[in-house]
């Protein structure tokens, strides 16, 4: 007996025999949860997109019915107003009290098999006589 103790406490703890190593397993842990951890990033990504998109249909939507109730071009305001990557188009309708315009943006999609989002704004503002 007091030899086999003699001869463990004689062995590197580096060169004991483990029946069960676990040296490894936090990579492959990490290695699982790593798609989980891409797409919950990626759905982040996407949201602040589809605000950012929504952000700037509101603000080209105002730019063009503040312009066109001035009896400016309120198309080429509302385009100017919203970033070009988004690919604005704006609708103005002149009345007689009330001007109303509505600016479409696409956002583009940073998952994969999702189609891009259209983002739609409308602003309405009094018509200068």
């Amino acid at each position: 007996m007091r030899a086999l103790l003699r001869r463990r406490a004689a062995t590197p703890p580096g060169r004991r025999c483990r029946r069960w190593d676990d040296r490894g397993v936090s990579m492959l842990e990490f290695a699982g949860f790593l798609p989980i951890l891409l797409v919950v990033g990626m759905a982040a990504i996407q949201l602040g997109l589809i605000g950012y998109g929504i952000n700037q249909a509101g603000s080209g939507a105002r730019a063009a019915a503040r312009a066109a109730s001035q009896h400016r071009d309120g198309a080429a305001a509302g385009q100017a107003a919203v970033s070009g990557w988004l690919n604005p188009q704006p609708a103005v309708q002149e009345g007689a009290d009330t001007t109303t315009a509505a600016v479409t943006v696409n956002v583009p999609n940073v998952i994969p098999l999702l189609s891009d989002w259209r983002v739609t704004r409308h602003a309405t503002m009094p018509t200068d006589h």
